[in-house]
C-alpha cells in the first residue's frame, strides 16, 4: 500500500500559492484548508463581529477582522475573527489599512465546525499565545462552551452564565449564553 507524502515547503512557498476558498492555513509546515463556515459559524462570527466592533471602532480601541490572513513565527493562519489593537494595526505609508498583516493579533477567537478536531484548532490558539497573543476563544456550538486561552498557556472553561473573558481596554460584557442564544429564533 503506498502513501502519498505532501513535500515539505516553505512559508515563503505557501504564500505564493493561489489562495483557496476556504482559506488554507500553513501550521507546522503542513498546509490544512478550513472547512466551509456553515450556519451556526456564520451566525456566530457575524454577531461577534458586529458586537465587538460596536464598542471598539467608535473609540480606536481595536477592530475585529473575519478570516484575516495572520502570517508570524513560521505560521500563516486565518483565525475566524482575529482583533488587533489599534495602534497594532499595520498600515501602508498613506495611512490605509495595510493588506499584509505579518504579526500575531492581540486577541484569536475560532469557531469550531463539525468536522474540526478540537486539538487542532486548540493548538493554533496555544500558538497563538505563545507569540503575544493576550487572549483565544474556542467556541464549541455542539456543547455551547468556550474555551479561553490566556497567556502562559493557561486555559479556562467557560458554560452557561459564565462571563467571557474580554480583551484588557475593551468595556464588553457577555456570557457564554448570550453568544450562543444568538443561534436562537425564539
Amino acid at each position: 500500500m503506498a502513501i502519498a507524502i505532501q513535500p515539505q515547503i516553505t512559508l515563503k512557498e505557501f504564500l505564493n500559492l493561489p489562495e483557496t476558498e476556504p482559506a488554507s492555513e500553513f501550521i507546522n509546515r503542513e498546509i490544512i484548508q478550513k472547512p466551509m463556515p456553515q450556519g451556526e459559524h456564520s451566525t456566530i462570527q457575524g454577531e461577534l463581529i458586529i458586537t465587538i466592533n460596536g464598542v471598539t471602532k467608535p473609540e480606536k480601541i481595536a477592530r475585529a477582522f473575519p478570516e484575516l490572513r495572520c502570517t508570524f513565527d513560521g505560521v500563516s493562519i486565518v483565525p475566524d475573527i482575529a482583533v488587533f489593537r489599534w495602534q497594532r494595526i499595520p498600515q501602508t505609508a498613506s495611512g490605509k489599512i495595510a493588506n499584509r498583516f505579518e504579526i500575531h493579533p492581540d486577541w484569536v477567537i475560532e469557531i469550531l465546525s463539525p468536522d474540526q478536531k478540537l486539538t487542532k484548532v486548540l493548538s493554533k490558539l496555544l500558538h497563538c499565545s505563545r507569540n503575544g497573543t493576550e487572549l483565544g476563544w474556542l467556541l464549541n456550538p455542539e456543547d455551547e462552551s468556550v474555551l479561553a486561552v490566556f497567556p502562559g498557556q493557561r486555559v479556562e472553561l467557560y458554560e452557561g452564565v459564565d462571563q467571557l473573558p474580554i480583551l484588557e481596554g475593551i468595556e464588553l460584557s457577555l456570557t457564554v449564553a448570550q453568544v450562543f442564544g444568538w443561534l436562537s429564533f425564539a
